[in-house]
């Protein structure tokens, strides 16, 4: 749990050390976070070599990013729901319906992104 009290600097640095938590957490119980690190893996050297600019390059490796975006608040969503408990229940069910769905649209934009820069 985060300290109330710290400022500055030591707030900074007690949120790096949250984040890397976070990373790990991510890789170790969601499969689908590594998977989208392995695209994020192929896909980051391919766009350096096929993006003829700058702004290619960076629209490029920035959809795959958006996409671990999305996974991470999704995963985020998913470990307090299910937190709550594992019974049935409607807004449960809507909450993980709805993350996943942005999953997939953010995968979407990704591959229309590197669909129209690349054809």
């Amino acid at each position: 749990m985060a300290n109330q009290n710290a400022k500055g600097l030591k707030r900074l640095i007690n949120a790096c050390f949250f984040s890397v938590a976070g990373f790990k957490a991510t890789w170790q119980h969601e499969e689908a976070f590594r998977q989208e690190v392995m695209l994020f893996a192929v896909t980051a050297p391919l766009a350096l070599w096929l993006g003829e600019s700058a702004i290619e390059i960076v629209l490029l490796i920035g959809s795959v990013v958006l996409v671990l975006l999305v996974e991470l608040l999704n995963s985020a969503v998913e470990a307090v729901v299910d937190r709550v408990g594992f019974e049935h229940h409607e807004l449960s069910g809507r909450a993980k319906d709805i993350g996943s769905a942005a999953v997939m649209l953010s995968l979407i934009w990704a591959a229309v992104t590197w669909g129209l820069i690349l054809l």
